[in-house]
């Protein structure tokens, strides 16, 4: 009205909407009142706010204001989707059973989700990372922790594979890299930094139990850095009539000076439960360009009675600038899961989810 115009509703990106609204409009940023109701659950999906583009675009034509609302089967259905996702990795051992090269061939539509400059590079001697993409007209988005949270599950697996090969306990693995990258890196591009890297896996390392008296469980174990922060987990898988159940998450994170502890807590256990959630559930299948589940009577997410029994999150403790926290925990978990599992069936998982439309995991 009057050239201006006036929004409230959840989105994460205003900044954004307000040059889209602009141009769709013809009315000029500073004419442009975005007011931010409260959130819910964006997760990368509420930064696309068409229904706030749609609700103006209409109220423009009518001249008059009004309240859109999309339903569950709208927002499902809507066009916004994750990323596809590939990777191989090949490893080369030397006669005294030591890690000599990596290879890693990575790709997506129509993103790729390789970080070639994070860690294992820097540890191994003969490192390749390539990428390839393949252009799509169709529409993609963020999901949680983007690309971070594909490619964290296979890197995490692979190396548990390579420890095993050689007969080493993953952890000790993973900090001997670590060491490697720390005192005589491998190139000079690395973005990771190597100490804070094993300071979480030695944190949860001792805060777990690992290794001391284990033989109860299937554990798991998986780190990652991304968003600036380092996080790592160690997993207890039990079997109860034949379905897998996870029953402790131990988690070590450093993200810097923790502000609020709570707040920070809360968001390291709520990454864990939705990627785990995603690592054995979560799958949205299409027929013929559509998507074949609108609503949770299809689309599987996981439930309180899946949810670990009991999360235990510390902090490293530093005068660090705070880093993110909203997604690190997030990739890592999955591979946690794929290990654990491992160690529950004797079998491998390669594929995302581990469990929905496949072959029982177990019994």
């Amino acid at each position: 009205v009057n050239g201006k115009a006036v929004l409230a509703g959840p989105l994460q990106k205003a900044e954004l909407t307000e040059q889209t609204l602009s141009s769709r409009l013809g009315i000029a940023v500073e004419n442009i009142d975005i007011q931010l109701t409260r959130l819910g659950g964006g997760f990368g999906r509420r930064s696309y706010a068409h229904w706030a583009v749609e609700a103006a675009l209409i109220s423009q034509k009518m001249n008059a204001p009004i309240k859109l609302m999309y339903s569950r089967e709208d927002d499902m259905t809507g066009g916004i989707y994750r990323p596809i996702y590939q990777v191989t990795y090949r490893a080369a051992l030397d006669k005294a059973n030591k890690l000599t090269g990596l290879h890693i061939n990575a790709g997506g539509i129509p993103e790729s989700p390789l970080y070639a400059n994070r860690f294992p590079a820097g540890a191994v001697d003969n490192y390749l990372a390539e990428s390839w993409t393949i252009n799509t007209n169709i529409t993609i988005g963020s999901f949680r922790a983007p690309r971070s949270n594909f490619i964290a599950c296979a890197e995490q697996s692979f190396l548990d594979e390579i420890a095993e090969e050689m007969g080493q306990d993953p952890i000790a693995f993973r900090l001997e890299l670590l060491e490697r990258a720390k005192n005589d890196p491998v190139g000079e591009n690395n973005d990771y930094d190597p100490a804070r890297y094993a300071g979480v896996l030695e944190l949860v390392r001792e805060k777990s139990g690992w290794g001391k008296d284990d033989s109860n469980f299937n554990r798991g174990v998986s780190a990652y850095y991304c968003h600036n922060s380092y996080a790592a987990h160690v997993l207890d898988l039990g079997v109860e009539n034949g379905t897998p159940r996870v029953q402790k998450v131990t988690s070590a994170v450093d993200c810097g000076i923790v502000i609020n502890p709570d707040a920070a807590t809360n968001l390291a256990e709520g990454g864990i439960v939705d990627g785990i959630g995603n690592a054995l559930y979560g799958e949205l299948t299409f027929k013929d360009g559509v998507p074949e589940k609108s609503n949770f009577d299809s689309y599987r997410m996981i439930r309180m009675a899946e949810a670990p029994k009991e999360i235990e999150v510390h902090f490293v403790e530093n005068n660090i600038d705070p880093t993110g926290l909203g997604e690190p925990t997030f990739p890592p978990i999955f591979a946690a899961v794929a290990n654990a599992l491992y160690k529950a069936t004797g079998r491998r998982v390669y594929h995302q989810p581990f469990i929905s439309d496949r072959p029982p995991l177990v019994g």
